[in-house]
């Protein structure tokens, strides 16, 4: 299918593995010029060797830690300075350290907030107000379907992604009538690296807690991202999606 945002320009950070580079690799595959980053420049550089091409040199790998504010503005500043401007914009950063209440003390929770709540909104601080200019646009955020359903022993990250998704929705709302959505993606579990060696390469486990009865692929997940950052999904803002197999309980 066309999602008709060929030669459209999308900063994916966080990408150099994992679901941002499935998101960046779907959006690569779709004709748009790719912006991503990482903390370690070799990985950076496989990952954009990876994405489908464009054109020789159509995509751009940057070296930034988008876990603060001042990190996570100065990446995208840089992405749309490299690509001539930014279209589509995919928040995503690392998680916090797992814990519970009891176990979690008070000031833990800033750098939490920085790195999953405030991070995003510098990102679309840098991005927005041009989309806005140009009537159109795209954020579609990576979040977690611990924001629909919190995770036990995740009290940090339940927190910063659930006022995350607060930000994206009230966003959502005020940049509408220019042309610009925004929503965010809730992944459950996916077969990325990290999650295979977790449990030692089978996955037959933790797929039976799944309705679908198997886990996710990466680009399962990378392609509701470009479907969202698509032309077709135009009218669709303001909307938190799981893509889960099923897994969170809730009815919204």
């Amino acid at each position: 299918m066309d999602l008709g945002i060929e030669g459209r320009r999308a900063v994916v950070p966080a990408a150099s593995a994992g679901l941002g580079l499935a998101a960046a690799q779907a959006l690569a595959s779709a004709g748009v010029h790719v912006a991503i980053c990482g903390r370690d420049g070799d990985r950076v550089a496989a990952a954009v060797e990876a994405l489908a091409p464009v054109a020789a040199g159509d995509h751009v790998g940057l070296v930034a830690d988008v876990g603060s504010t001042e990190g996570a503005g100065s990446f995208v500043v840089r992405a749309a300075e490299a690509l001539g401007g930014v279209d589509i914009l995919v928040p995503n950063a690392g998680g916090p350290p797992a814990g519970t209440f009891g176990s979690t003390p008070l000031e833990a929770y800033l750098p939490a907030l920085e790195l999953n709540l405030l991070s995003t909104v510098a990102m679309c601080h840098a991005a927005v107000p041009a989309m806005v200019e140009q009537g159109w646009g795209r954020v579609v955020a990576i979040t977690s379907v611990s924001v629909r359903q919190p995770i036990s022993n995740l009290i940090l990250s339940n927190t910063a992604r659930a006022g995350a998704t607060g930000f994206l929705k009230t966003l959502a709302t005020e940049v509408a009538r220019h042309g610009v959505t925004v929503n965010s993606v809730q992944p459950g579990l996916h077969a990325t690296d990290r999650l295979v060696s977790l449990h030692g390469g089978d996955t037959s486990g933790v797929a039976a807690s799944v309705p679908a009865g198997v886990i996710g692929r990466p680009e399962d997940f990378g392609a509701v991202v470009a479907f969202l950052a698509s032309e077709h999904a135009r009218f669709l803002t303001g909307a938190a999606v799981p893509v889960d197999g099923g897994a969170s309980g809730g009815l919204q």
